[in-house]
């Protein structure tokens, strides 16, 4: 743990998935107060919230609709009432699709752009003002291997990576003269619940596709989350790292 990072804030979105929830006891670990976002699935937020606090860690789960502004600046609002400024935000909430582009409605394109894009944008907008007058913050952004370069019945998904990884690139442009580094992780094919509808046969061809022989874990993800959000990582900003075991090279 760096003696820096102890009492500063940072904020997991999509915490109660397997990579959010692996970042947010990561950096728990490594001294922060974690807030844990979800929206649906409050059991599971909460189950590693407790884990945290029962390591001896500091943490908070809390209820929130990113796709919209309103309720974005509501949990901001909070949190900074309860502890504080957000000091490191991990923009990891995020839907999948499979099916045939043709096939999407509407309706479901919109939710996996709000949820996947626009949850970001909010995020990262209401945390800046505080870190802009600090002259100091993290934004990390999850995207994808198929945000870089794309995949085939995953249209919707891989455009809304393909945003996130521009978004990283831009933003950094921005408010790196104030201190704020902005950084893009863009996982390979990670053992989560998000990859339960690939068949174990489906898994075994992905592992014997992979250089490395294996598929990540979300500790992987989060171990580089860790190192970006520290000392080591002060002078990487814009950049766009894919843990993937050689997967895309």
């Amino acid at each position: 743990m760096e003696p820096q990072a102890k009492k500063q804030i940072a904020l997991v979105t999509g915490a109660s998935g397997g990579i959010g929830s692996a970042i947010a006891r990561q950096l728990a670990a490594d001294g922060y107060r974690v807030v844990l976002q979800y929206y649906k699935s409050r059991e599971a937020c909460e189950a590693s919230c407790d884990a945290i606090i029962a390591d001896g860690g500091e943490a908070l789960s809390l209820a929130c609709d990113i796709r919209s502004a309103s309720q974005v600046a509501a949990m901001f609002d909070q949190v900074e009432k309860q502890w504080g400024p957000v000091h490191v935000l991990v923009n990891n909430a995020g839907i999948a699709r499979q099916e045939l582009f043709t096939d999407m409605t509407e309706d479901q394109w919109q939710e996996i752009w709000q949820t996947n894009v626009s949850g970001a944008i909010w995020c990262s907008k209401r945390a800046l003002p505080s870190m802009i007058h600090a002259k100091a913050g993290k934004i990390i952004n999850i995207s994808s291997i198929w945000g870089m370069v794309g995949a085939s019945c995953e249209v919707a998904y891989s455009t809304t990576k393909g945003a996130l990884i521009s978004f990283t690139k831009a933003l950094a442009k921005e408010v790196g003269p104030s201190g704020i580094t902005v950084n893009c992780v863009a996982p390979g094919v990670i053992d989560t619940p998000m990859n339960s509808h690939l068949s174990a046969a489906d898994m075994v061809v992905l592992k014997e596709e992979t250089p490395l022989g294996m598929i990540g874990t979300p500790q992987d993800v989060a171990g580089l989350v860790s190192f970006l959000v520290s000392s080591q990582g002060a002078f990487i900003t814009g950049q766009i790292i894919s843990p993937n075991g050689g997967f895309i090279i």
